[in-house]
């Protein structure tokens, strides 16, 4: 960060900040850019394992002639 928050934090807290949180975050940015590919393909592989199986209700073309009166007749 800046100057004005390095001051702020030493004024508030007694000592300077510690960096080494943003390294660790930029080195798991860095990391994760590198394989994102790899997260790609088993993100994919696992929405198609997710697709094979058959859908539990049969998806309808048109409505039902009676669609229009009421439930209890």
């Amino acid at each position: 960060r800046g100057l004005r928050h390095a001051f702020h934090h030493y004024y508030a807290h007694g000592e300077l900040p510690t960096c080494g949180r943003w390294r660790e975050d930029y080195e798991a940015c860095r990391a994760w850019e590198k394989g994102r590919a790899a997260a790609r393909a088993l993100e994919r592989a696992r929405v198609m394992e997710n697709q094979k199986y058959a859908p539990v209700w049969t998806l309808r073309k048109n409505p039902p002639p009676d669609w229009y009166l009421p439930l209890d007749q």
